[in-house]
């Protein structure tokens, strides 16, 4: 007969790669810490190789654990996925979403939306890690991320939203001081202040309306990995910034800052939703993309996907 694969011992060793200790793994697996710890001992025995480092006080993969616990965690996911697609079938909507999200995005746009999303699903728990770091939903375990960038090919399935204006703006004492720039050419004698993230922080690319396209590189006194950081030193007229509409919106309708160069825009972003590459998906998970999809391309600073 074929040799078929210990499935059931490859979801414990997710499970405790995941949680970083066979207790916990226990736990949410709802097994006996020795079911757990008997399930693993069967599964090195069967790859004639140890999965973990154990001593009294810590617990770490070794090189063959690590080149397997993403794999592993797929497999649990497609698991999770499979189960809540039946369950979907006579039951609401119920569980933990994991989602993640850039930090000034999540507080500003993305939780003043979690009230009507809990309260439309009562049985759904969300689980909302925040950073601007591109994280890894495979390793994290994630549902589902809100992405504001171009994405690269990946074997992620993505969802478009809408995309995001961005403006070259600053402080009117700024330009009291030093003057409006008319042309990105003369970007290169202004203080600029940079976001980290951006697929290349050390340059700037705008385009003409006529279509011409110009790339600049800045220099300025701060640079930071979070685009409000920038904010207090762009009111105090220090610098100028080229940031996300929906981050600077309300300081443009009060006047507190002012666009640059009207003529010459830096690219738009795309705000996406991506979720791992399995074909079953939850009911809890789909619910949420629809009602964040549905939330978000009305908001002020959206803009059509096609421009």
């Amino acid at each position: 007969m074929p040799r078929h694969p210990d499935l059931g011992a490859w979801i414990v060793f997710a499970k405790v790669a995941e949680t970083g200790s066979f207790s916990r793994a226990a736990a949410e697996l709802a097994l006996s810490k020795a079911t757990v710890s008997k399930t693993i001992a069967r599964l090195e025995v069967r790859l004639r190789a140890p999965l973990f480092n154990r001593t009294s006080r810590r617990l770490s993969l070794t090189e063959t654990g690590r080149t397997s616990a993403a794999a592993a965690a797929h497999l649990l996911a497609e698991v999770d996925a499979i189960e809540e697609a039946a369950l979907a079938q006579s039951a609401n909507p119920r569980g933990v979403v994991r989602l993640a999200a850039p930090m000034s995005f999540g507080i500003a746009h993305l939780a003043p939306l979690l009230p009507a999303l809990l309260e439309a699903y009562p049985e759904i728990t969300i689980d909302l890690d925040l950073s601007d770091e591109i994280v890894d939903l495979i390793e994290g375990r994630f549902d589902l991320a809100l992405r504001i960038a171009t994405l690269p090919d990946s074997s992620l399935r993505a969802r478009r939203l809408c995309q995001v204006r961005r403006r070259l703006v600053g402080a009117p004492s700024y330009f009291r001081r030093h003057g409006r720039p008319s042309h990105p050419s003369e970007l290169t004698g202004h203080a600029c202040l940079g976001y980290a993230y951006l697929p290349a922080p050390g340059r700037w690319r705008f385009r003409h309306l006529s279509g011409a396209e110009v790339e600049v590189v800045p220099a300025g006194p701060l640079r930071a990995n979070n685009a409000d950081v920038l904010g207090p030193t762009l009111l105090a007229g220090l610098g100028l910034a080229v940031q996300p509409e929906f981050v600077i919106r309300q300081d443009l309708e009060q006047g507190k800052l002012e666009t640059v160069m009207p003529d010459w825009s830096p690219p738009a972003i795309a705000l996406n939703i991506v979720t791992p590459p399995q074909r079953a998906r939850s009911a809890r998970v789909q619910v949420v993309i629809d009602f964040l999809a549905a939330r978000m391309a009305e908001a002020p600073w959206a803009m059509p996907s096609g421009g």
